[in-house]
Parts: C-alpha cells; structure tokens; sequence
C-alpha cells in the first residue's frame, strides 16, 4: 500500500486551509485517511503551520512520501532535516546527541529569521498606518481650509447685503424726516 502525505482541502470557497494526513494514495483527496498529523493555513501571514513532529518523522522514516506542497512544509518545520541527520546517526558519520546539537541549532536559527520576519511585517503595518493617518490629516486640513473660505464668503455676503441695506435705510429715513 503506497502511503503519501499529502494536504486535505477544508474551509469554504477562497478561503481554504488544510488538514496534513497521512493517506493511501489511491483514497480521494478529502477522503479516507490514516492519521492527520497536522493543519495548514495559508491565509495568514506567515502561513500558520501546526504539526505533530514526532508523528511526521515516524512516517518519513517509515517510508511515506510526501507531496510537493508537503514536502515543502516539512522541510520548513525541519522534518526531511531530522530524517536526514538521524540517517546520518545511523551510518556511524555522527552520534545522535551531536545530530540533535545540530538539529537544536539549525531550529534555534530558523525560528529567529521567523521572529524576524513577523517583527519586519509589523513594523511595516504600523509604518503604513501612520503614512495613512498623515495623509487622511492633510485632507482633513484642505477640508477645514475649504469649508473656513466659504464661511467668509458667506460672512462677506451678508455683510456686504447688510450695507447695501443700511444706507437705503438711511436715505429713507432722511427722507421722512425732510417731510
């Protein structure tokens, strides 16, 4: 029975995530599976990875072979690296202790180029956000300016209507009072 690990689509249309499983690879892509081992969201960013380490490492080792897309993931949690030192354990090129001194490391540097990722991409929202709360000020500002300059006007307006007014007024009433 070939054995692959492979991605099952769940979620709804344009927004997918997936279960990581273990599945005969004459089963259907959503259908009948051995053991899920983990889940896969790619919507997020960075993509959210869970998985089960210990339980995808017993599979590669056991002879499962995972699809491109998984393989992907696998070698980024530092699965096909476990395998691939623990193999070089067992050719005699190391013990196990210094293949998981140097699992430690290349995990240890791996999840700080993570960190440093998420730190860049934060700092790069709040970049954005202040570059868009400067420029809604700006508008604001025009907007002030341009409702202040009509608010003159109109206060002109009436003034000027209201000396237009006055010295007919005032003709008027010198009018009455020669009479």
């Amino acid at each position: 029975m070939p054995v692959k690990i492979r991605l099952q689509r769940h979620g709804r249309k344009g927004y997918a995530y997936y279960h990581i499983v273990i599945a005969d690879s004459r089963a259907p892509r959503d259908g009948k599976f051995i053991e899920r081992i983990g889940s896969y969201n790619p919507n997020t960013n960075p993509a959210t990875i869970n998985l089960k380490f210990e339980r995808a490492l017993y599979w590669m080792q056991t002879g499962a072979q995972p699809t491109d897309t998984t393989r992907n993931i696998l070698s980024a949690e530092g699965v096909l690296m476990k395998k691939h030192l623990l193999e070089g354990a067992q050719k005699g090129a190391f013990d196990v202790t210094e293949a998981d001194k140097r699992f430690a490391t290349w995990k240890a540097a791996k999840e700080s180029t993570v960190v440093k990722t998420k730190d860049q991409l934060a700092a790069d929202k709040q970049a954005a956000a202040k570059l868009r709360l400067a420029a809604e000020a700006e508008v604001n500002k025009a907007k002030a300016a341009e409702v202040a300059k009509k608010k003159a006007d109109a206060i002109a307006a009436t003034i000027e209507a209201v000396v237009e007014e006055t010295p007919a007024e005032e003709e008027a009433t010198e009018e009455v009072a020669e009479a």
